[in-house]
């Protein structure tokens, strides 16, 4: 009889107890899950007045990161490209391979596989006038520069190659050109 008491004694203040009120939470082990820090986004003032977006140091490089390409989208700029440029990558078996790929991917079918400006949209008139590598006067700087701005028809690749990617390709490119030359 003492644990038949015992036993409704527990139900009953069980039941009292978990029918209260379910709308408004009774302990908050983790008060910020339920109420969030407004942080102001525009970088005045973040959490203990320290700014939220903060510009990085000029002249600084993100970690693997390179330096940004500052020369314009301008004929001048295309000279300045041409002339002063230069791969900072090694020639190297694996350079020109991925370089290939890439090309592959993002060049062929408009400057053709061996780039004598003969690839499926030419061929199908979809565009004229796609250059020949030979008939340029190209460098490394130059194809560089048009990878990354782009010239006439032909829009910037610099979205969808890497830095590394787009010197690949330049030196890919410079092969096709010999080739063509020969």
């Amino acid at each position: 009889m003492k644990n038949f008491k015992l036993i409704i004694a527990i139900l009953t203040l069980t039941s009292i107890v978990s029918c209260n009120d379910k709308r408004t939470p009774q302990l908050q082990y983790m008060p910020d899950m339920y109420e969030s820090v407004a942080y102001n986004t525009d970088g005045e003032n973040g959490l203990n007045g320290n700014p939220v977006n903060m510009k990085p140091v000029a002249g600084t490089i993100p970690r693997g990161g390179h330096p940004a390409y500052d020369i314009l989208d301008t004929n001048e700029g295309y000279e300045k490209a041409k002339s002063e440029l230069k791969n900072p990558l090694d020639t190297s078996e694996k350079n020109l391979e991925n370089g290939k790929k890439m090309y592959t991917i993002y060049c062929t079918s408009c400057h053709g596989k061996k780039g004598d400006g003969n690839g499926y949209l030419s061929q199908a008139d979809k565009f004229s006038g796609i250059p020949n590598y030979k008939d340029r006067e190209i460098t490394e700087g130059s194809i560089y520069h048009v990878l990354m701005h782009g010239k006439n028809l032909m829009g910037s690749h610099s979205s969808q190659l890497t830095y590394k990617e787009r010197w690949q390709v330049v030196q890919y490119v410079e092969v096709l050109r010999a080739d063509l030359l020969k």
